[in-house]
């Protein structure tokens, strides 16, 4: 599967873009969309740049969903894993009680899964809580634009 422009939505909104390079909340070096790949602090980038670091990126956190997920997911419930994983990563998937339930076809546990990864830094984040509780509502098909 492939994210849907849905998806790409709640990513870009919950990332922001940032076209020069920033100290996230745990203070990795970040830009654009949330890319953190190669990233210094001073570095700039255009927002066409941007744009096109996301799209180049975006194929790699969706083969972490098509190799680690056994289960079949709708459109919905794709585009909410993928944002999950661009946000945390594809090793917090793999070891994920969120990756168990969804295996064994627990579809019903996963939105509060979702919700607990909330927090950066050991410290809960408002802005880590409205996304994951827009991932968790794109993930059960239902409206997430105004959380």
């Amino acid at each position: 599967m492939n994210i849907s422009q849905e998806g790409i939505a709640l990513i870009k909104r919950f990332e922001g873009c940032e076209l020069e390079a920033y100290l996230d909340s745990v203070g990795i070096p970040t830009i654009a969309y949330g890319r953190i790949k190669n990233v210094r602090m001073g570095d700039t980038c255009t927002q066409e740049q941007a744009e096109s670091w996301l799209e180049e990126e975006l194929p790699e956190y969706e083969g972490y969903i098509n190799d680690l997920v056994k289960v079949d997911l709708t459109q919905c419930q794709f585009d909410a894993l993928c944002s999950w994983v661009y946000n945390l990563g594809p090793n917090n998937l793999k070891e994920s009680t969120l990756l168990r339930v969804l295996n064994e076809g627990d579809y019903s546990s996963v939105p509060a899964e979702i919700k607990r990864w909330n927090k950066a830094g050991g410290k809960v984040l408002e802005g880590l809580m409205r996304r994951r509780e827009a991932e968790a509502l794109l993930f059960e098909d239902k409206e997430w634009l105004d959380v």
